[in-house]
């Protein structure tokens, strides 16, 4: 459990950087973000689900 509550820290830590650092610029990729297609999300989020994956099976092994 606490290698987990690490782990979730970090995800908040590199989660929240581009909000602290550019809040401007983050502003303006949300609002293009919200014109893709529902598709080309999917497909966005897809690929960080298995980049993830993969990186995730690299560091245990």
């Amino acid at each position: 459990m606490d290698y987990f509550l690490c782990v979730l820290g970090m995800v908040f830590v590199v989660e929240g950087l581009p909000y602290l650092t550019f809040p401007d610029a983050l502003k303006n990729y949300l609002a293009r973000l919200t014109a893709l297609p529902d598709a080309t999300l999917r497909i966005m989020g897809f690929a960080a689900v298995c980049i993830g994956l993969l990186m995730i099976a690299i560091g245990r092994s």
